[in-house]
């Protein structure tokens, strides 16, 4: 059971405490500096049956393999392989057509899916930008755990490409909120206010969204098996 923790030392930590993260499917056991290992560890095999409970709550892996349907956009895309079909994707009508290889499949389709969700976001952000009167310096994307966006000091915004396959409110809520850190560099209620000015109305519901659906967005790409 040891292998299937992660153990982390954490200097703040007052206590021993045992979470579970749904994007990477494993428990983490959270240590003091001065508590006895040992015993953490004994607490934590007490709980296999929560850790177990966890596990059979993870999103379902959907693998981009040919068949599988993509949500692009707030559309569902079936990736659709022939080998004959050229290499780039295409969206052609309900489908997303690929040739090539079938091995490379997986590769091509997250490649195309980050250049689609940079140019989504790049238009999103540049709305924002225009409505709050300011200068984004660059946008870029990356495959970020923790966060769904990050805004430099230097103003360059940084979002995370799987915002593509979340629904398009979503997106652009989340795009609003990192142009407003333009101006307000902090969550203050003066941040809020600016986010549901630029954005139209307090997205409370694209961040619900987001608290119960973003970690199944970590699970597209992925095999069983990972």
């Amino acid at each position: 059971m040891n292998d299937e923790i992660l153990i982390v030392r954490n200097v703040r930590a007052r206590r021993t405490r045992l979470s579970f993260d749904p994007i990477t499917g494993r428990a983490r056991l959270t240590v003091p500096p001065r508590a006895s290992l040992t015993k953490a560890l004994t607490w934590a095999r007490g709980q296999s049956e929560w850790i177990e409970r966890q596990r059979e709550r993870l999103p379902v892996a959907r693998p981009f393999m040919p068949g599988a349907v993509l949500p692009v956009d707030g559309v569902p895309l079936t990736i659709d392989w022939r080998a004959d079909a050229p290499r780039l994707p295409k969206i052609v009508e309900d489908r997303l057509t690929i040739g090539g290889p079938v091995e490379m499949v997986p590769r091509r389709v997250e490649l195309w899916l980050r250049r689609r969700a940079l140019a989504l976001l790049e238009a999103d952000t540049a709305v924002y930008a225009a409505r709050a009167g300011v200068n984004v310096t660059g946008v870029a994307v990356g495959d970020p755990r923790g966060r769904w966006g990050s805004c430099a000091h230097h103003g360059a915004i940084r979002y995370s490409w799987r915002l593509v396959l979340a629904p398009p409110e979503v997106r652009r809520a989340t795009a609003a909120h990192e142009v407003a850190h333009r101006i307000h560099m902090d969550h203050s209620p003066a941040f809020h206010a600016l986010v549901a000015t630029l954005y139209g109305r307090d997205p409370v519901a694209e961040r619900a969204w987001l608290r119960a659906h973003g970690a199944s967005l970590h699970w597209f790409g992925r095999s069983p098996a990972d």
